[in-house]
């Protein structure tokens, strides 16, 4: 077996291999006896037609796709592993030669790694952030925790009002007709949440426990429904329960029941301790990205459309798994979304070309500063890691393999790269 490498323009490259004339006849023997109980013939008992005799009444060519794919399947992980390119694509395969006693030749056409001619990298400007914390937002965390611990209450002597929690049976109509998915009993909602369309939740307002009444609504005009969109709705509607959250006083005792802490001031200087700390880190993130933005502005490079691809596919496949987690399939979303797989993936493109540059300009930050990584800090990040994903780290190891190895030590030498990006921006 025979690799031959041609670089082509646009970080794209021809790999020609070329596999010997007997291992294209072992896997034309091999196609055969996969396939050989599908063919009939008269003398002979279903699957036990002579290979010769199949080729005879088919043609010789019979076998070749079968073969060929196994091969190409078998072959091109091994020579690719072999080269020294660095692949950033799936491969187009194409054959050039596949004939039975002759050596079975096809060429991957492939995108490598594009060149990046960098920018000046030291010195960056980018904008300085306000990592002050004001005495509303101050308050507006305090009033968050107090609502977390709020204790929820029945109301019967007045109207429903906003931020109440109701339960209501309600059924909708439009055109005198009721219309699939519109109906619900002891359905609980938040009053001002804006769970429903249009002012439904507003026209709850100031009902009674028991109380029967009629919403209107209009459904907006890009509703998924098509048969809704645009439409006037009308709900008759039942208000079961009404319930508030009383919420605790601000004091002391507040303070003791939710920290560490024994008085409400020291609680409230150390809530602007956190929304420091927590404006500061987002503040250096916020940074970063601003440097690697800087940076893709001020460097050359050529994206090769199938890399471009790639990532499409990568973060659309990352999207299938957060539905499944919602209890979703892709194709159930793309069906509500009324979109396609193409429309998704053109959509992602933009975000797609930013990733692959962002990561091609940093790791060729981290080669021109000649960025190292030990192996203590590589140890360091499998025991974060398996802990996260309550392992034992030689478990984690073993179940990882080198490839996941070599992607961690390439992430913390990015890592490196990106804060010292940061670390030599000028803010301004």
């Amino acid at each position: 077996m025979s690799l031959a490498v041609e670089k082509l323009e646009g970080s794209m490259a021809d790999l020609t291999i070329t596999v010997p004339a007997e291992e294209f006849t072992k896997a034309l023997k091999g196609a055969y006896n996969k396939s050989k109980g599908k063919f009939q013939m008269a003398g002979f008992r279903k699957g036990k037609v002579p290979m010769a005799y199949i080729e005879k009444m088919y043609g010789s060519e019979v076998f070749y796709e079968d073969a060929a794919n196994d091969l190409i399947n078998k072959t091109y992980p091994v020579e690719v592993d072999g080269c020294d390119l660095d692949i950033v694509s799936r491969p187009e395969i194409s054959v050039s030669q596949i004939e039975k006693g002759k050596d079975f030749i096809y060429v991957a056409k492939v995108a490598i790694r594009p060149e990046v001619k960098l920018g000046d990298y030291k010195g960056l400007e980018v904008e300085k952030a306000d990592i002050s914390v004001s005495d509303e937002e101050v308050k507006a965390e305090i009033a968050k925790t107090q609502k977390e611990n709020g204790r929820k209450v029945t109301v019967t002597d007045r109207p429903a009002k906003l931020e109440d929690e109701v339960k209501i049976d309600f059924e909708g109509f439009v055109d005198d007709e009721a219309f699939e998915g519109g109906k619900g009993e002891d359905y609980s909602l938040t009053l001002g949440s804006h769970s429903f369309i249009d002012t439904f939740e507003d026209q709850i307002v100031g009902k009674n426990v028991g109380d029967e009444f009629d919403v209107n609504v209009t459904f907006p005009e890009d509703y998924q429904a098509e048969n809704l969109a645009g439409k006037p709705a009308l709900f008759k509607v039942k208000l079961n329960s009404i319930t508030e959250t009383q919420l605790p006083e601000l004091d002391d005792e507040f303070a003791s029941d939710v920290s560490a802490f024994d008085t409400f001031a020291e609680y409230e200087e150390d809530t602007r301790k956190t929304l420091e700390l927590r404006k500061k880190d987002a503040a250096e993130r916020e940074k970063e990205s601003k440097c690697i933005e800087k940076l893709i502005e001020s460097s050359e490079m050529e994206i090769p459309e199938p890399m471009i691809e790639l990532q499409q596919e990568r973060m659309l496949e990352d999207f299938d798994m957060r539905l499944s987690y919602q209890g979703l399939k892709l194709d159930q979303y793309l069906q509500i979304t009324k979109q396609s797989r193409e429309d998704m993936m053109e959509q992602m493109k933009p975000d797609a070309i930013t990733r692959i540059k962002s990561s091609l300009v940093v790791e060729a930050v981290a080669a021109a500063e000649n960025f190292e990584v030990t192996d203590e800090e590589v140890d360091e990040e499998i025991k974060k890691m398996a802990e996260a994903y309550q392992l034992e780290v030689d478990k984690f190891k073993e179940l990882a393999g080198d490839k996941e190895l070599d992607s961690i030590r390439r992430d913390l030498k990015n890592r490196k790269a990106v804060k010292f990006l940061a670390e030599n921006a000028k803010e301004v």
